[in-house]
């Protein structure tokens, strides 16, 4: 495989990280209802449905919170997207500096995701993107080993 090749495959698989980010986090924001993209383990860590929640006359506003709450991460998550994309972006993880910063930044991420994910909400629909979000830093890092400095 020739260097340029392996120059790409360092740097697209964050790039698309932080598409998918951005694009999650449009998600989150848009969405009516964003707690119910994933109902099913919020409802089991909560060990009860949000439609018994929601009826409580004191919980009457939750619905207005969680919409906030959900919004408030959609957010980070475009703001986070958007700085991954910039840095690619603006580096193109030319030197071996750029490229270990921005991998450890996420691997670091990606540790503290897996610990929250699957301490509290395991049976969430976005763990397959935690583990495509893996395999594509995996890419960039293997990748980079291989281009050296």
């Amino acid at each position: 495989m020739n260097r340029r090749t392996i120059h790409n495959l360092t740097w697209l698989p964050i790039l698309i990280v932080g598409i998918v980010s951005v694009g999650l986090g449009g998600l989150w924001c848009l969405h009516p209802e964003p707690w119910l993209l994933d109902q099913l383990p919020n409802e089991i860590l909560l060990q009860t449905k949000f439609s018994e929640l929601f009826s409580a006359n004191i919980n009457v506003r939750l619905p207005d919170y969680l919409i906030m709450i959900y919004r408030f991460f959609g957010w980070w998550l475009i703001a986070l997207g958007l700085l991954i994309i910039t840095y690619i972006l603006n580096t193109r993880m030319g030197t071996k500096f750029a490229r270990d910063s921005i991998n450890m930044v996420l691997f670091i991420v990606l540790v503290g995701l897996y610990y929250l994910v699957f301490s509290f909400i395991p049976k969430s629909p976005f763990v397959p993107i935690l583990y495509g979000f893996t395999l594509l830093l995996s890419c960039s890092v293997y990748f980079s080993r291989r281009l050296g400095d």
